[in-house]
């Protein structure tokens, strides 16, 4: 866990020490200009421990001011550098066409300010789509046909929700837009699959109070995502069966006969030593075969030795890389299963993979739309349409 954060943390520095060169280069400042802004860097690429100090001492008025200042520098810096990246790609392209074709094709090249105020005016232009973005929340609807929800019943509707992570940024107002969306499907059950709180979760407890008036009528249920033990498991366990959610660790429940949902830990909970290991072959084989099971997992890990023991396994914790162009990159790891949307897998069975409602770090989404997911069970003999 050292060794990761060191290296996000030199990883980020090195981000600020590319922008740092880039405006230099474009401005040719004076010694003391270059402190001044060295200085200012310094203090970004340090901002998120200054966030975590401040909140865990309670200054939770300056770790919100600092949160929002320091995560938006953070997410307009990830948009500069990869602007940035593409004028310097195509400046090295420049640099060999004039060694292969023995010319000086310095005027094809653009300037030094144009190559810092272009990924400037860009960065920031897209910072603000993106946080707009960030609170438009859409509703992606996946249906699937069963013959294990009865005639009777018809059809069984599933809402979930995942990574909200209510904390310092995301509150009252986003959880509200998220929440209209809920509402407004009038879900048979009612799902969170993990990080619904961030960080150390001071002073949300009223945050439960929306979320307790959802009252489904087959119940809720909520499993750990990372951010359940990063907030302190006892205080995210806390608010998460105040808000009204039966949790599930490495156990199931079945409802009214006709589907059995099952949930296990966030992987994370071993680093903290709260981890409750059920392997996921011997929990799911003692359920009944004939009810449609539906497993709860935050990581769209799908265990190759559980294939065909659940019908539906949901899914989050990738945002869908949040930020373009990070969304390659989560396609890239996960490609084997899902970094976002539907996935259909052995035996009928599928994995659904949440972009995720809220946002980590940066309240900035691009290309990457935050997301209530509505899952309806239909019985198979029934005129829907099939999403495979």
């Amino acid at each position: 866990m050292n060794l990761f954060l060191i290296t996000v943390f030199l990883l980020y520095s090195a981000l600020h020490l590319y922008a740092f060169l880039k405006a230099k280069a474009a401005f040719h400042f004076s010694n003391k200009m270059g402190t001044c802004l060295l200085l200012l860097m310094v203090i970004m690429a340090f901002a998120p421990v200054l966030i975590r100090l401040s909140e865990k001492h309670g200054l939770e008025f300056i770790a919100r001011i600092m949160s929002y200042i320091g995560y938006t520098w953070m997410g307009v810096l990830f948009l500069f550098f990869f602007s940035s990246l593409v004028i310097d790609l195509y400046h090295l392209l420049v640099y060999l066409s004039s060694l292969f074709v023995k010319r000086d094709l310095i005027a094809f090249a653009p300037s030094a300010k144009f190559s810092f105020f272009m990924p400037l005016l860009l960065s920031i232009t897209l910072g603000i789509y993106g946080y707009y973005e960030a609170i438009n929340i859409r509703t992606e609807k996946f249906i699937i046909k069963t013959s294990k929800i009865s005639q009777e019943v018809g059809r069984l509707k599933i809402v979930q929700i995942s990574d909200v992570h209510l904390g310092l940024i995301i509150r009252e107002k986003r959880l509200e837009r998220i929440l209209k969306e809920v509402k407004r499907e009038n879900p048979d059950i009612f799902i969170s699959t993990g990080d619904l709180v961030d960080g150390q979760i001071n002073n949300i407890s009223e945050l439960t109070e929306p979320l307790k008036k959802i009252n489904p009528r087959f119940g809720k249920f909520a499993i750990t995502g990372n951010h359940e033990f990063i907030a302190g498991l006892d205080q995210a366990l806390d608010f998460t069966e105040k808000a009204g959610f039966s949790i599930l660790r490495g156990e199931g429940v079945n409802i009214s006969d006709m589907i059995t949902i099952v949930g296990v830990d966030d992987p994370a909970g071993k680093r903290y030593g709260l981890f409750k290991d059920v392997p996921e072959k011997e929990l799911l084989s003692g359920f009944p075969k004939e009810r449609f099971l539906l497993l709860l997992k935050h990581r769209p890990d799908v265990d190759k030795d559980a294939l065909g023991l659940f019908d539906l396994q949901l899914s989050g914790h990738v945002h869908k890389g949040q930020i373009f162009p990070f969304s390659l990159i989560t396609r890239l790891y996960y490609r084997h299963t899902a970094d976002a949307g539907h996935l259909k897998l052995v035996d009928n069975s599928y994995l659904y993979v949440s972009r995720g409602a809220g946002t980590w770090g940066p309240p900035i989404r691009f290309l990457t739309p935050p997301e209530v997911t509505v899952i309806e069970l239909v019985h198979e003999d029934l005129d829907n349409e099939v999403i495979d």
